[in-house]
Parts: structure tokens; sequence; C-alpha cells
């Protein structure tokens, strides 16, 4: 059973180190930490994923991080959930896209682009998920 924590809400600047050093100084421990950043630009995303070793240490991390003040921001922590995934097991990262046909517009209708309701969720124009999705997938 995986014992990670999402943690959220951090500033771009936060990398594993000063996670690793809060951690420290709160005896607090964990077997992994990634910070998850976009891969093209290597910016933090404002999210990070703590591996613990057992469910009374992964609380104690949410306990003590979960709404902790840092600059203008309350952190967020929380267990990490597995991707939602709506058919099928959690493919690799790594694989292709599958190829998608796309519909014909019904005739007598217009075609009007899709705008997606939360950016941060949307797919690339290649199908796949988003690098968070990516990410997630491989951390769990």
């Amino acid at each position: 059973m995986s014992f990670t924590v999402f943690l959220g809400n951090l500033p771009v600047w936060v990398t594993a180190d000063d996670i690793k050093s809060w951690l420290a100084t709160e005896s607090l421990v964990a077997d992994a930490i990634k910070v998850i950043r976009n891969p093209e630009t290597q910016e933090s995303k404002g999210f990070a994923f703590i591996e613990s070793p057992n469910q009374e240490e992964m609380n104690a991390i949410i306990r003590r991080f979960d709404r902790a003040p840092l600059e203008d921001r309350l952190l967020r922590a929380n267990p990490a959930q597995p991707p939602k995934s709506g058919k099928g097991p959690i493919k690799s990262a790594f694989a292709p896209p599958p190829d998608r046909p796309r519909r014909a517009p019904v005739s007598g209708t217009v075609s009007q682009p899709r705008k997606s309701v939360n950016p941060r969720r949307s797919t690339n124009s290649s199908g796949r998920h988003s690098a968070f999705a990516e990410e997630l997938a491989k951390a769990l």
C-alpha cells in the first residue's frame, strides 16, 4: 500500500531539498519527495508528492503541513489520490497516445471550438493527459 502525501499551493521556488529540511525540522520521515515540474521550462508547478514509510507518518505530515502558512498562501496537504481513469488500467506515461478519429460535425450545424473549463486539467493537442496526470501516475 502506498502512503503518499499531496503537498499543494507551493511557491515555484520550493525544491525537494526545501521540503526535506522542513520535514527534518519537524522530525518527520519521508522515503521520497518529488516536486512536480513543467517538462518544458523545469519550473515548479506548485505541488509535490511526499512518500512516507507508513500510515502514521503520512498522517503526521498531513497534520503538520495542511493549511500551514508560507508567504501569502496556505499549503494544502492530503493523501494523494490515484489518477482517475475512466477506462481500464493506468497506462504508462511513456506509451504513445491512441489514435482517436475525430467526429464529423452534424450537417447544418456550425462547429465551435471547445473551451476548456479548467485549463489545468485540459489535454494537449495530441490527446494525451496533462503533465499533472502523467506525473501523478509516475509518482503512484
